[in-house]
């Protein structure tokens, strides 16, 4: 018990300092900014493992139910090849296929159906009634299709992936405000000037949007394909496989570097983002 009332009170002083580094105003000192925006995160996550650990050990929660952080941690120490292994099947070819195929096929489809008013009327409401299949039906049948290996959980990332970049890309190029598109054509552009030049930028913030959406569904259309045939590797066959028995702190081993993963590729994508749109009123509002 001694745990808890530890935990509580360390958890009741962080909150206390996040509150205090949350009410300095920063002013033009943008090193401040960045770095009060990095220590409230970073507090608040230490401190839900503090209480974590704290509740966990105080009140001798079984670990089979929801084993401590400090077991999770020695047991992703202990695993590293095959954390490894099972990153690279999933996430360095499942994910990155799949996320690049289908990214790119939706954005070049929405470019189609920008052309063609029968494929914008006939393709998108098909493409809706995709993005609703389920993935535990779609799944089993892209394992018959492309086998066992890592092609099968691609082409299912492929299929979550697509229709929110062509729906994104699509809502994007008709973003462009009309008297510009007009003024366009009074210069005399051709539909490829128009499209470099003014819509493109213009679908620019949606396209990223979609990018980052698809960054998370990727991965968890990978891990939830590996359910239903795969290697004797990838994370959702350990997850599956170590359920089964009752290796909890393995199967958080794997979630928490799926976590990871899909953080630092939803980041590496933001970070994109500001690179490409940094004329965006919401990244220029962000460095003022």
């Amino acid at each position: 018990m001694t745990l808890v009332i530890g935990a509580l009170v360390f958890w009741v002083a962080m909150w206390w300092l996040n509150q205090r580094l949350v009410a300095i105003d920063a002013g033009t000192n943008a090193a401040l900014a960045r770095g009060i925006n990095l220590a409230v995160p970073s507090i608040f996550g230490v401190t839900l493992l503090v209480l974590w650990e704290g509740v966990t050990r105080g009140l001798e929660v079984p670990t089979v139910l929801l084993p401590p952080p400090s077991m999770i941690w020695e047991r992703i120490v202990n695993s590293l090849p095959i954390l490894w292994a099972d990153f690279q099947q999933t996430f360095l070819k499942a994910v990155l296929a799949g996320y690049v195929l289908g990214c790119g096929s939706g954005f070049l489809v929405a470019l189609a159906v920008d052309r063609s008013a029968f494929l914008r009327r006939g393709l998108l409401p098909l493409g809706n009634f995709v993005s609703a299949l389920p993935i535990i039906g779609v799944a089993p049948i892209m394992v018959m299709w492309f086998g066992f290996d890592w092609q099968s959980k691609a082409a299912v990332v492929v299929i979550m992936t697509f229709f929110p970049m062509l729906a994104n890309t699509v809502q994007g190029l008709a973003a462009a405000d009309q008297m510009e598109c007009d003024l366009m054509r009074t210069y005399a552009s051709t539909w490829w000037q128009t499209l470099t030049k003014l819509r493109l930028p213009t679908a620019a913030p949606f396209i990223f949007n979609a990018l980052k959406i698809n960054s998370t569904l990727a991965l968890i259309g990978a891990i939830v394909a590996e359910f239903f045939g795969t290697p004797i590797v990838g994370m959702g066959f350990r997850i599956s496989t170590e359920v089964g028995r009752m290796n909890v702190d393995m199967v958080w081993a794997e979630i928490a570097v799926a976590a990871l993963a899909g953080s630092a590729f939803y980041g590496a994508v933001a970070l994109i983002e500001r690179a490409v749109t940094f004329w965006h009123p919401s990244i220029r509002s962000g460095r003022i």
